[in-house]
């Protein structure tokens, strides 16, 4: 998606964010699901994965660190246990208004103060 942010904002992003924190989960549990945003293709749009399905979306960054995500959509294979991390992700991520990258973090949050944090893929 064609986007009115600067270059310099897109690159900070293009990267895989694994998520560290999100609702009532714990970090081990989003490792052991190895969950993560993919925002390496920005342009063309981005992915995730909760632990088990594949999930796809459309995203454009606009002024003052706001981002929009759209067209929210996964396959749909049921995976027991890893269901409502998932189902929680979907139903967050097209509500999400605001970004900041602060080091090696990227969080995301809604109008209504709910966040998601991620860490660089390739952060040690």
């Amino acid at each position: 998606m064609m986007s009115f942010a600067p270059q310099k904002e897109i690159s900070s992003l293009e990267r895989k964010w694994m998520l560290v924190e999100f609702q009532g989960f714990t970090k081990e549990e989003l490792i052991q699901k190895k969950a993560y945003l993919d925002l390496t293709h920005f342009e063309k749009g981005g992915g995730a994965k909760m632990g088990c399905n594949s999930i796809f979306f459309s995203v454009k960054l606009k002024n003052n660190h706001r981002i929009h995500f759209s067209g929210v959509g996964s396959t749909m294979m049921y995976c027991d246990g890893n269901m409502k991390l998932e189902e929680n992700f979907g139903k967050l991520l097209p509500t999400i208004t605001k970004y900041q990258v602060k080091g090696h973090f990227l969080t995301l949050k809604n109008k209504n103060g709910h966040a998601m944090k991620f860490v660089a893929e390739d952060w040690d």
